[in-house]
């Protein structure tokens, strides 16, 4: 069912270092940019996209949303998380860690520049 996910971004660039690391963390490709500036990244059969609004209004993260990513392992999420932090996003929630309840799984929190919130996420 899922096809693609995409956000919004004021700063394309401060974007473009998040995600190009972020993603490189999880063993995909830097972006490639379409004819309307689009960063589109490619990996394990989804899409992920980052785009400027094209309402020419400001972008904003969507309250209560999470983007989750599956990692293979707690190193990968970590490795992430890592590569996240030190190219503009901001951790958030707990730190990385095994989190327990209906199921184990090792969670890693994260914002992008323009404050989407993202999930690093392996279940035990």
């Amino acid at each position: 069912m899922y096809s693609h996910n995409m956000v919004g971004s004021n700063d394309i660039e401060a974007s473009r270092k998040f995600y190009d690391a972020t993603f490189q963390a999880l063993g995909g490709n830097p972006a490639i940019q379409d004819d309307k500036g689009r960063l589109i990244y490619m990996h394990n059969g989804g899409l992920f996209l980052v785009t400027k609004p094209i309402d020419g209004e400001p972008a904003t993260a969507g309250n209560g949303c999470t983007i989750g990513f599956a990692v293979t392992g707690p190193e990968q999420a970590d490795a992430w998380h890592k590569a996240g932090v030190e190219n503009g996003g901001t951790a958030i929630e707990d730190p990385p860690g095994v989190r327990e309840g209906a199921m184990k799984m090792y969670l890693a929190y994260l914002r992008d520049p323009s404050g989407n919130k993202l999930c690093a996420l392996h279940r035990m």
